[in-house]
């Protein structure tokens, strides 16, 4: 039986509202230190390849829709479809 008040994900996990990637699953950290050690746009293929994931399709697809998530909460910023960078201050 779940408790009143905790249907919802926990303040500050991924997924809730105004919560960071960082809190995340590791692979989020993983994205992130990839971006915060180059100053170039990436593509999922790419990012994959920098933190020694295989670059199968399906793991391709899975960074990719990570990257997206990311991208929604403004780190990395999708500058063109599928082209992933750091945000500029």
């Amino acid at each position: 039986m779940i408790a009143a008040g905790n249907e919802g994900p926990a303040a500050g996990t991924f997924g809730s509202p105004g919560s960071t990637a960082a809190s995340g699953h590791p692979a989020y950290q993983q994205i992130m230190t990839v971006f915060a050690t180059v100053d170039t746009p990436l593509r999922a293929r790419q990012v994959c390849e920098a933190t020694d994931l295989e670059t199968s399709p399906n793991n391709i697809k899975n960074t990719r829709l990570k990257l997206k998530r990311l991208a929604e909460r403004g780190i990395p910023a999708e500058t063109e479809q599928r082209l992933f960078t750091q945000p500029q201050p």
